[in-house]
């Protein structure tokens, strides 16, 4: 069993919830949680009771994003060469092009 967590609201944190996703949907629910700077967790709970999910700059974040950049750069070159843009890497773009416009110069 694993070990009891308390939330921010000092609530117990003892109930499992698990799924099944595709290798596609996984890619990008990691993609997300990389960017987003959350535990895996808290994202998908923050998701799943519409919750805004706000992302606060460091360096994992700010390399996650370089990261994920560099992958879209390497699709859109593959795009380029004849193969067509699938909406995974438009979604993916759209979420890295929210957070750059959310992100503010201190």
């Amino acid at each position: 069993m694993s070990a009891k967590n308390l939330d921010t609201h000092n609530r117990w944190r003892n109930k499992t919830v698990a799924f099944r996703v595709s290798p596609e949907e996984d890619e990008q629910i990691e993609a997300a949680v990389r960017l987003s700077g959350l535990t895996k967790q808290d994202y998908i709970t923050r998701r799943l009771l519409c919750r805004d999910v706000v992302v606060q700059g460091n360096p994992k974040v700010y390399k996650a994003l370089r990261d994920q950049l560099a992958a879209v750069l390497d699709e859109l070159r593959r795009a380029e060469d004849g193969a067509g843009v699938d909406d995974e890497l438009l979604d993916t773009i759209q979420m890295i092009a929210a957070i750059m416009g959310g992100m503010k110069e201190d």
